[in-house]
């Protein structure tokens, strides 16, 4: 159910495209969880920092069904290219054929299986940006995995980090995906290698610098 606030941020954002609307609509007929969709303004917002930090190299940890991936390779410049890491090879078929319908099928590579095996093969590669939307148990894992292949001054964005408001109750849930997302982001404030700003979209997005 979408709220006030959601409906009026997204009435005055930029529409999003209609194979993005296509996807989304696919996610809630063929999906558990169509809710982990980023959504149109979030997917705006990607496209935008693609855009602005002129991202010619980007990773993303958990495609889900493809929508995300699809609005950072709309900010992509011709030479741009993404590496899509996605567990669930269910998902295969629908992430594939909405990158067809939104044209940009050549610009991103489809990895599926464990992202922390894939990215022990990626130790060669290097990224200007890096978008984090998976498993929040292992978001420590990830960061500790991609700092070194992102290039200085190269950003990691990393989703739902406020999630759902538990990160600021006392005591905080012991659950792992709480605990997990809570040990991500004291993890990287203590970073020195990094700034950080947490934005409260949808459920927390954090934009992580690298010095």
């Amino acid at each position: 159910m979408i709220t006030p606030e959601e409906k009026y941020l997204k009435s005055h954002s930029t529409p999003q495209s209609e194979a993005l609307a296509w996807v989304e609509a696919q996610t809630h007929i063929r999906t558990n969880y169509p809710r982990m969709l980023s959504g149109a303004v979030q997917g705006r917002f990607l496209t935008m920092m693609v855009e602005m930090t002129g991202a010619k190299s980007i990773l993303e940890i958990g495609a889900f069904t493809g929508y995300s991936s699809i609005c950072m390779a709309y900010g992509l410049p011709k030479d741009g290219h993404i590496d899509s890491l996605e567990i669930n090879d269910e998902l295969e078929d629908l992430i594939l054929e909405g990158w067809q319908r939104a044209g940009v099928a050549d610009k991103i590579h489809l990895h599926i299986g464990d992202a922390k095996e894939t990215l022990k093969s990626m130790r060669d590669k290097r990224f200007d940006l890096v978008y984090i939307d998976a498993n929040k148990r292992e978001y420590v894992d990830y960061y500790d995995l991609v700092i070194d292949l992102l290039n200085p001054g190269g950003c990691i964005l990393a989703d739902d980090v406020l999630w759902d408001g538990k990160m600021w109750q006392d005591p905080v849930p012991s659950d792992k995906q709480t605990q997990g997302i809570a040990a991500f982001n004291d993890k990287v404030a203590s970073d020195p290698r990094v700034e950080v700003v947490i934005l409260p979209i949808r459920d927390g997005l954090s934009i992580i610098r690298k010095r």
